[in-house]
């Protein structure tokens, strides 16, 4: 468990917790790379040239590279077709030597997202968004988890903050965040309330909540009175806000955090533990199929 002094108790450290994760993967890459002769190895694929998805590319890969794995960045055409992404994952299916396969959010709007992320094989689906792999989770048996909310939960677990039993809300309801990270936490016996934008009475539900997990992607939408005293504040949201000196998140933070006992910055939060899981998982696939 993580400790700090008496004035970081209040803060959930995502960027101390990534790096200490890292390193703790590099001592697995090195002992499968020693003792099975295999070196984990994540694929990403980028279609189009989104300058965001191009950063968080390039910064996956830098962190794959840093921890001794081998990271793969196959950059395709804007104007790719749906069966040409495909055979791309495909031919990374049947390659034994890719443990992780992950497709770059958002896909061009021209094609199915959900139909290629039915391509990548379960076994390789790091990323874990797969529909199969959403599935699984519901079920209770998915071997890999959305990498934003197994980050979360991850955090959660290794500050040593109890979910089980707590009265959980979920401030988002997206496919990738809001309902995987409801499930994981109704999978560790929290009671989980979803919200969303037909919630009546907002205010008053987040006032429930022993665990707040904001994802809607609005800066600074829930007030910092909204939190009851002593909850713990977990906010997915980074948003840029023009004329601010730095991005800000779902969370009108300053107020928040005289009320949380604990709260994720923004940035430095849950952001570097969704790279960190990504790492996790791919490592994780490597050593199964070692």
């Amino acid at each position: 468990m993580l400790k700090g002094t008496a004035l970081e108790a209040k803060i959930l450290d995502g960027g101390a917790l990534a790096k200490q994760i890292r390193g703790e993967l590099a001592e697995r890459v090195e002992k499968l790379k020693v003792e099975k002769g295999v070196t984990p190895r994540l694929s990403v694929i980028l279609v189009g040239e989104d300058p965001a998805s191009v950063t968080y590319t390039r910064m996956k890969k830098k962190a794959c590279e840093a921890t001794g794995m081998i990271s793969d960045l196959i950059e395709l055409p804007a104007s790719s077709t749906q069966d040409e992404v495909k055979g791309v994952i495909a031919k990374l299916n049947a390659d034994t030597s890719v443990h992780g396969i992950m497709v770059q959010h958002p896909v061009p709007s021209h094609l199915d997202e959900l139909d290629i992320l039915a391509t990548v094989a379960v076994e390789k689906d790091v990323d874990g968004i797969s529909a199969l792999s959403l599935g699984r989770l519901v079920l209770g048996t998915a071997d890999f988890v959305s990498c934003t909310p197994l980050g979360i939960i991850t955090l959660l677990e290794r500050y040593g903050i109890e979910i089980k039993g707590k009265e959980a809300v979920v401030v988002g309801r997206s496919i990738i965040l809001g309902k995987p990270v409801a499930l994981a936490l109704l999978e560790r016996h929290a009671t989980v309330t979803i919200c969303h934008s037909r919630t009546q009475d907002l205010p008053e539900v987040v006032r429930r909540a022993d665990i707040l997990v904001a994802a809607i992607g609005k800066p600074e939408f829930i007030k910092g009175d909204w939190i009851k005293d002593g909850a713990v504040v977990v906010d997915a949201g980074y948003n840029k806000v023009e004329g601010a000196s730095h991005d800000v998140g779902d969370v009108e933070y300053d107020a928040a955090a005289k009320r949380a006992s604990y709260i994720t910055p923004v940035p430095g939060g849950v952001g570097p533990m969704t790279i960190a899981m990504l790492l996790s998982q791919t490592v994780k696939a490597a050593e199964k199929y070692a």
